[in-house]
């Protein structure tokens, strides 16, 4: 016999309340986050000579920093913008897996370079998950 299960979409799902210092301690790894990557966003998008050195020295031709610089602009306002937060987390957290890729193929060393994009996605994520309440309902950790 089969089961019929229905959402009830009258209740609204519960959110977990999170604390005033857990709140502004997401707000403050969010922002940290957000004005890294734009700096490195722009940064890819003006071109100065460390940047063109770093992305040629991993093996990508200058043709691409312009377009990366995009990509990585966009998902960071994504990010940074309530409502698409998650949406910016979920394409950062590509652009990020591509940057160990790239950081793995070239053999830098594993804790300054290759685990650097894993620090970034930690921050990340734990900013995101600390203020806001539809993260914390999606996936409810308990102690």
């Amino acid at each position: 016999m089969e089961e019929n299960t229905t959402i009830n979409q009258d209740k609204p799902a519960q959110t977990i309340p999170v604390g005033r210092k857990a709140l502004w301690t997401g707000r403050i790894m969010s922002a940290l986050i957000t004005l890294f990557m734009l700096m490195d966003g722009v940064g890819k998008l003006v071109k100065p000579a460390p940047v063109v050195k770093g992305t040629v020295e991993l093996g990508y031709p200058e043709s691409v920093i312009f377009p990366l610089g995009i990509v990585l602009t966009i998902c960071t306002l994504l990010y940074a913008i309530p409502r698409t937060s998650i949406l910016g987390a979920i394409l950062l957290t590509g652009y990020l897996g591509g940057a160990i890729a790239s950081q793995v193929r070239v053999g830098n060393p594993l804790c300054s370079h290759i685990l650097f994009p894993v620090y970034v996605a930690v921050l990340l994520w734990g900013g995101l998950f600390l203020r806001d309440a539809r993260l914390r309902t999606l996936i409810p950790l308990r102690c």
